[in-house]
């Protein structure tokens, strides 16, 4: 068997957030955005080594997209995006993408030379979540929050380690010789969108 390794999925902030939005905490979801960020000159790196995968959209910019992809449980229709290429490296060290899908917007921001961030906000009709480390929390505790009207009406604090979460649902896949959680066909059409972004 072979999964896509989107570990942030198998956060329990995300089930929590997956929750809230099915249970109409927010209303229907109408647009997302979402950062992340980080600095990295390194020329020696593999993120700043052109035609081998590097770039912030195959690196950073992917998780941007998928989780878009997720939250609407549904493949864009049209996309837009500003690249911003390192004169030296030749990859894509800024990156600005706008998704256009059947029901709403999500629109998003990478960079490989910017100040560390990341985070995601969801809006709806009647709310808005709010995502502090939405992809990589790694030990940290995760907050995530639901406003109403400016106001905060529930705010909940998640630790995991999803990296172990995502080898334990892989495991049982195998185990039990189920469906994969993540499979080839989820990274292909996020991949997709990552070669129409770096076309425009």
């Amino acid at each position: 068997k072979v999964m896509e390794a989107f570990m942030y999925r198998f956060h329990p902030q995300w089930e929590l957030v997956k929750k809230w939005i099915e249970e109409g905490e927010i209303g229907e979801v109408n647009t997302i955005q979402s950062v992340f960020t980080y600095f990295n000159d390194d020329p020696d790196d593999i993120r700043n080594k052109e035609g081998i995968g590097g770039g912030g959209l195959m690196d950073i910019g992917c998780y941007c997209i998928s989780a878009s992809r997720y939250i609407f449980g549904d493949e864009p229709i049209e996309v837009l995006g500003e690249i911003e290429l390192d004169p030296e490296f030749g990859v894509d060290r800024l990156a600005s993408g706008i998704l256009k899908f059947p029901n709403g917007t999500a629109s998003f921001i990478c960079g490989t030379q910017t100040s560390p961030e990341q985070h995601l906000q969801v809006f709806g009709t009647k709310g808005i979540i709010e995502m502090d480390i939405p992809f990589n929390p790694l030990e940290n505790v995760a907050t995530v929050r639901l406003k109403k009207e400016g106001k905060v009406e529930k705010e909940k604090e998640t630790q995991a380690n999803h990296y172990t979460l995502q080898g334990d649902a892989f495991s049982k896949a195998i185990l039990e010789d189920t469906p994969v959680p993540t499979p080839l066909e989820d990274a292909v059409a996020n991949m997709r969108i990552i070669e129409a972004l770096l076309e425009k």
